[in-house]
């Protein structure tokens, strides 16, 4: 679409204004036989007709001269005579009107003149509107989007990242940062690097005013990702050090939030079913990772964990899955995971590690007497790891954590297990373990069903151990 013309509604606001030609004051009656040899054009409505009786009268095409003669009471009759003498002259019939006729004369091509200048601004204008509106199309589909130079100002930034997120999404989150100048030169920067798309979800340190290609090439160094990264496995405590370390707390900072601020974090109903619970957020900081950086509060990046932790046990039926396996309810189905994930090295040995938990579980279990004896509860209460236990030290605390000196399961979760662990102790193996033993010391679990296979194992750790 081309500008609209500015000049448009002139000439029909001019013609609203007289009634016409035999309308105009002092003209009189315009006696004339009607001329049959001759029709007056239709006007175009959207643009001056020609010469006629109301352009002659208008001062804008009359350049004002003869409203100067008619003004004066000395030249009245003389300013009848010559529009009468134009009336008639046109018609070739008023002879005596030849200094009016040169006088016309001149007044038409100034008023051609003004006309010509009307429709030479009007096309100009449209011409200039075209050449700027084109312009702007050529611009945003073909020309290079906005785009900073070089690697941008010692002003830095953080920059979160949610999960999912594109492209565009990224590139919106990069401007409204002040770290890129467009979406579009992000995303075909982005699209130019062959590892563009391997950017991740988190928290990333950044320049303001950075060119497009060298924000991707920061944000595929790990060096600017300020990311906590929770193992599957691993114990709130080494999280809450880790998240002081990225927010740059004081150590004990975010442990202290944990302690305090745990019921505010969004944790299910269920979760916190055990009074002799050491820490309610273990079991519930889900593995993966998470932005923290300078600035962010522990509490905020805490309640994150706590969500996915939340939005992934949801997918199962934990409550319904728990009365299966006699449990007592959804926690003790999680603290379950978290020492699967603890005792158990390989994937392989997830769901051998489970039947066993439950096996020893059973009233019928007469070979440990529902005694889990697990090293790795007894290391979670002491906040170590250590393979290398002995029995006095062992047997001489009465924790509920020590699954040596207290039948059943422990009272909380003893880390943050992963979907593998979680689902094996969801769907144990049927096989008949009841013991195992790492007989390399380190990776290798192997599994017995009877208290001589079980010896057998523990001959073979000795030997490799050198016991």
């Amino acid at each position: 679409m081309y500008p609209a013309d500015p000049y448009g509604g002139q000439a029909a606001a001019h013609g609203a204004e007289r009634p016409g030609f035999h309308g105009i004051p002092d003209a009189g009656p315009q006696p004339q036989a009607p001329d049959h040899r001759r029709t007056e054009p239709e006007p175009r409505p959207d643009w001056d007709p020609g010469p006629g009786p109301d352009q002659d009268d208008h001062p804008f095409f009359s350049g004002g001269g003869d409203e100067a003669d008619a003004d004066d009471p000395g030249n009245e009759d003389r300013g009848r005579g010559d529009r009468k003498g134009r009336g008639r002259g046109r018609n070739g019939r008023n002879g005596k009107n030849g200094r009016n006729g040169k006088s016309k004369e001149k007044g038409k091509k100034r008023r051609n003149g003004c006309a010509c200048l009307v429709v030479v601004m009007v096309l100009g204008g449209g011409a200039v509107g075209t050449t700027y509106y084109g312009y702007t199309i050529y611009q945003n589909r073909f020309g290079p989007a906005p785009d900073y130079a070089g690697n941008g100002i010692d002003e830095m930034v953080t920059v979160e990242i949610p999960k999912g997120a594109g492209g565009y999404d990224i590139g919106r989150a990069l401007k409204a940062a002040g770290v890129v100048k467009s979406v579009d030169a992000f995303v075909a920067a982005q699209t130019r690097n062959p590892k563009g798309k391997q950017i991740q979800a988190g928290a990333y340190l950044l320049r303001k005013k950075m060119s497009a290609a060298s924000a991707v090439a920061m944000m595929l160094d790990p060096k600017s990702q300020s990311n906590v990264l929770v193992k599957p496995g691993q114990r709130n405590v080494q999280v809450y050090a880790d998240i002081d370390k990225r927010l740059e707390l004081s150590p004990g900072t975010t442990r202290k939030v944990a302690a305090e601020q745990y019921k505010n974090l969004g944790l299910p109903s269920w979760a916190n079913s055990h009074s002799q619970i050491k820490d309610p957020l273990e079991g519930f900081l889900r593995p993966g990772t998470y932005p923290a950086a300078k600035g962010m509060k522990p509490e905020a990046v805490l309640k994150e964990m706590v969500k996915r932790a939340n939005e992934n046990y949801s997918k199962y039926n934990l409550a319904a899955k728990a009365r299966e396996l006699n449990l007592k309810d959804p926690l003790e189905l999680v603290t379950v995971a978290s020492l699967v994930q603890a005792e158990g090295k390989t994937h392989d040995d997830f769901r051998k590690m489970s039947e066993v938990i439950y096996n020893r579980l059973k009233p019928t279990n007469t070979e440990t007497n529902q005694l889990l004896q697990f090293d790795s509860t007894f290391n979670y209460l002491r906040g170590e790891s250590n393979i290398h236990i002995s029995e006095r030290e062992i047997n001489s605390n009465r924790d509920p954590y020590n699954t040596y000196t207290n039948k059943g399961l422990p009272p909380g979760p003893i880390g943050n297990p992963g979907d593998d662990a979680l689902k094996a102790a969801l769907n144990p193996t049927d096989d008949g373990w009841i013991y195992f033993v790492a007989t390399d010391g380190m990776n290798k679990t192997e599994f017995a069903k009877t208290y001589e296979e079980f010896q057998k194992l523990k001959d073979k750790f000795n030997a490799n151990a050198g016991n």
